[in-house]
Order: structure tokens, then C-alpha cells, then sequence
């Protein structure tokens, strides 16, 4: 049997690798681009000064590696496969066996949430860990005043899903020592409520778990909730479930459980946002030709996917010969009107950048990166931002954001090498990509709404007739709208 727990131990964490790695990486590279990590002290200290924070700090520094979906999907399977081994050891299972993973497969649930943040996972591996490793510690004094003294701890690590902790203590403990833990967690939120900026609710139910500010996670909760009551099961049924015969048992209360959860995790998993942030990964990262691979293989229906797909079409030059091959949602399919969201804005903004609106790319990233729900910055949007500083020339402006890139894991390189650029006209007139862009910007002021217009396209072109890509949109503009006579004086052979 104890081979048998190893197993499955591993199993485990080898089918949420497999899922996050094979079928949910997109949700993992959303994860990764609405944070943005720095090894700065400063950084560090405005992050672990709340409630919760150091939690939160772990799950920031895990999810910067979400850049790369099978990196952060062995860190999940990691994390996960971890608790499940600390729920063994809280208390004998036996023939429950199966029930040790609940808690786990709770939290794979709670990670299907685009918006669900991987603090919430480390604050109930924490308080696992700090549980485990207060059941060494010998009976006798010494062992009650560290329960008192570990709660208002734990709390500043892990926030309130730290309440686990005591509740775990009760049948061991003391019962004045357990009222004593509980009124101090109840004592502790009012008290900070009046020195911590956050709103009091979020004192109760954590900062940090989800990225909604007014979102409940009720499966992390639960997840958290579980490890309580599954020990107290366990315990009274001790006795039979630590019976040596009949190992059928086990196998058949594993087998059940991984069904039934593994049913749940895929119903619950939502693949059409996963097709969703797979167009606007590839538009990121200018995956052309995969784009044209993908559309082929299945017609997006949706904004961003029509928004992505007509940008890929048209870098390859075959946007008027082939648009009409493909779903089109009118002018909303080239240009999309901004939404006040973090994510929907994001593929306008790489066509406005490739069309060389660099003004307007600038802004709609920038409100993007604003309208991020828990507040923090884009490791994406700041590097958008930085480029485009670059190429309108406001070098001071493009600094402030390298410098910040200078400070993360994946982006250092990248921004060391574009600091070199600042000032050096002949350099960046060389460059492929931002001495394009320079040259094909407007050349004179106009007006500019937020509603792109073929006429907005028509005078992008006429300030630059090199600007292919100009060319193709706006054209293709003049065949979504009818205008036939606007057609006909730009066709090739008219020109």
C-alpha cells in the first residue's frame, strides 16, 4: 500500500500537469501577463505589508513563470501533488485514503477561474505546512503558547484561510487555548481594519485569493474548509480506517474519487475562453502564420478571434483576398471599439500598433493595463509601453518603463538591449520594427475618435502610401461598409 500512495501521489500530479500543460495553457499565459514581478525590495515590501501578503508574494513570483505553459503547469502539479501528501500526514487514512485528495482537486477547480490567483493556493499549502509542522512539537507549555503565538503570524502570511490552522488544534489542544485562537482571529480583522487601506470585508474573506475585488472564492474556501472536516472524519472512523484487510478498499474509494472529480474539473473547464486567449497569446507574441494554421482549422465566431484573424491576414498580405473566406462582424472586425476591460482591448491595440496608429496603441494599453481588476501593472502592457515611447520619441517616458522590465526574470534581457536604443536616431531608423512604424505614423494632426473610421484608415494611407498594411485595411473597410465609389478610386488600377 504504501507503494500504492505513491503512485497515485504522482498520478496525480502528472494528470494537472498534463491538463494545464495540454488543455488549459492559455489560462496560464493570461495569468502571466496581468502581473508584472520585480526582485526589488521595495516591490517586495508593498506586497508582504498586507494581510496575506507573503502568500501572495509566492504566487506572484510562480505565476511570472506562467510565460512558458508547461513551466507553470508542473508548478501547479507541484503545489497541488504537495498538499495532497501534507493532508497524509495530519492523519492515518487507511482505507479513506482516497479522501486526501479532495482538497486538492477542490483547488484545480478554483484554478479553472481565469481570475483565481495562485495565492490563494499558497496560503492553504502554508497553513498545511505550519500545521504539520506544529504536530511535531512536543506536548507541554511551550506547545500552547506557540498556538497563540502562530495565529496572528500565520495570519499576516496567509490572511484568513489561516483560521485551518486552530481548527485543526481542537481535539488536540486545550479547550481555553482554542478560544483563545479563535477570539484573536476574531479580534485581529476589527483591530487592522482601522491601520490596513484595503476594505475591512477583505479582511475576513482575504485580499489577495481573486483578482475580482468583491469576488467570494468559495472553492478555495471549501478547499480549505475540506482539510478540517475530512481529519475529523477520518479520526472517528480511525479505527476502520486503519484496518490492514481487504486493500480492495482503497483502490475502489481512490478510483471513485478521481472519477467523480476528474468528471467535475472538465465539465467546469471553460474552453471557450481558452480558444479566446489563445488568439489574442498568438497576436501578442506575432504568431502569424500559426494564426492562419488555427482559422483554418476552425472559423473563429467571436470579436477577438475575427479581430486577430483579420490581423494576420492582412501582415501576410492577403487580407482583401481572403477576408471574405472567413466569419467578419463588420468594421467591429478590423478595428473593434475599446472596452473599459483588461483583455479585450489588448488585439486592437496590436492592430493599431502594426498599422502604425502608435498614439492610439499607446493609449488603449495603457487604459487596459488601468482597468486590471486587483490593480497591479502588466508585465505586457509595459513593454507595449516602452516600445511605443520609443517611437514617438519620448525616450524618458520609455526609460521609466525599461528600467522597471530591468527588474523581472524573463524581460531583463529584452529591455537592456531596447535601452541601448534611447536617443539613437540612426539605430532606431534601422530598426524593422520601430523604423517602420516611425515612418508610416500620421504626418499631420486630425481628429480621432474612438470609433476607427475608414476615413481615420484613408488618411493613415494618403500620409504614407508605403503603409501596405494601411492599404489593406482601409480597403477592406470600404468593402464591409458598401462604399463602392471609395473602392474603386484606390484599386490597383486606378492608382
Amino acid at each position: 500500500m504504501k507503494y500504492f500512495h505513491i503512485i497515485c501521489t504522482l498520478l496525480f500530479g502528472v494528470a494537472v500537469t498534463l491538463f494545464f500543460g495540454k488543455a488549459y495553457p492559455h489560462h496560464l499565459h493570461y495569468q502571466e501577463q496581468f502581473q508584472l514581478f520585480l526582485f526589488d525590495s521595495s516591490y517586495v515590501w508593498d506586497v508582504v505589508k498586507l494581510p496575506g501578503g507573503v502568500a501572495d508574494l509566492l504566487g506572484r513570483f510562480c505565476t511570472q513563470f506562467f510565460l512558458y505553459a508547461w513551466t507553470g503547469a508542473i508548478i501547479i502539479g507541484v503545489l497541488l501533488s504537495l498538499m495532497q501528501i501534507l493532508m497524509l500526514r495530519l492523519a492515518n487514512w487507511g482505507r479513506l485514503y482516497g479522501l486526501s485528495f479532495l482538497p486538492s482537486c477542490l483547488l484545480w477547480l478554483f484554478l479553472l477561474d481565469e481570475n483565481a490567483l495562485l495565492g490563494g493556493v499558497w496560503a492553504v499549502l502554508l497553513t498545511l505546512l505550519v500545521s504539520w509542522l506544529y504536530e511535531k512539537l512536543p506536548e507541554g507549555k511551550i506547545r500552547r503558547i506557540l498556538l497563540v503565538a502562530i495565529v496572528p503570524v500565520l495570519y499576516w502570511m496567509v490572511g484568513p484561510l489561516c483560521i485551518v490552522f486552530p481548527l485543526l488544534q481542537i481535539r488536540r489542544s486545550e479547550l481555553p487555548w482554542n478560544v483563545v485562537t479563535l477570539v484573536l482571529l476574531i479580534v485581529m480583522p476589527i483591530i487592522l481594519a482601522h491601520f490596513v487601506p484595503v476594505p475591512a470585508s477583505k479582511l475576513w474573506t482575504g485580499i489577495h485569493y481573486h483578482r475580482y475585488p468583491t469576488a467570494i472564492p468559495t472553492l478555495l474556501w471549501g478547499s480549505a474548509l475540506s482539510i478540517f472536516a475530512l481529519t475529523c472524519i477520518v479520526r472517528s472512523l480511525q479505527r476502520w480506517a486503519n484496518a490492514s484487510s481487504k486493500h480492495v478498499m482503497p483502490i475502489v474509494l481512490y478510483v471513485l474519487v478521481v472519477a467523480c472529480m476528474g468528471t467535475v474539473v472538465w465539465k467546469n473547464c471553460n474552453f471557450k475562453a481558452e480558444k479566446t486567449m489563445r488568439y489574442d497569446f498568438m497576436s501578442c507574441h506575432q504568431q502569424w502564420n500559426r494564426i492562419i494554421e488555427t482559422i483554418t482549422a476552425e472559423k473563429p465566431n467571436n470579436q477577438i478571434g475575427v479581430t486577430v484573424q483579420n490581423l494576420a491576414l492582412a501582415m501576410r498580405g492577403e487580407l482583401l483576398t481572403h477576408m471574405f473566406d472567413y466569419n467578419q462582424n463588420g468594421l467591429l472586425g478590423l478595428l473593434p471599439d475599446v472596452e473599459r476591460d483588461a483583455i479585450s482591448p489588448m488585439p486592437t491595440a496590436e492592430a493599431l500598433y502594426q498599422l502604425g496608429m502608435v498614439y492610439a496603441a499607446q493609449r488603449t494599453v495603457f487604459e487596459a493595463q488601468e482597468a486590471i481588476l486587483d490593480f497591479q501593472k502588466s508585465a505586457r502592457c509595459y513593454k507595449r509601453l516602452a516600445q511605443t515611447n520609443l517611437i514617438i520619441g519620448k525616450y524618458e517616458v520609455a526609460r521609466k518603463y525599461l528600467m522597471a522590465l530591468q527588474k523581472t526574470f524573463y524581460y531583463c534581457d529584452w529591455a537592456n538591449e531596447t535601452l541601448q536604443l534611447l536617443g539613437d536616431e540612426e539605430a532606431i531608423a534601422r530598426h524593422p520594427e520601430y523604423g517602420r512604424l516611425r515612418k508610416m505614423a500620421y504626418q499631420t494632426d486630425f481628429y480621432f475618435s474612438d470609433h476607427v473610421t475608414p476615413q481615420m484608415l484613408e488618411d493613415l494611407y494618403n500620409s504614407n502610401t508605403e503603409n501596405r498594411l494601411a492599404y489593406e485595411y482601409m480597403m477592406a473597410a470600404f468593402a464591409l461598409t458598401g462604399d463602392r465609389d471609395s473602392f474603386i478610386k484606390y484599386a490597383p488600377k486606378n492608382r
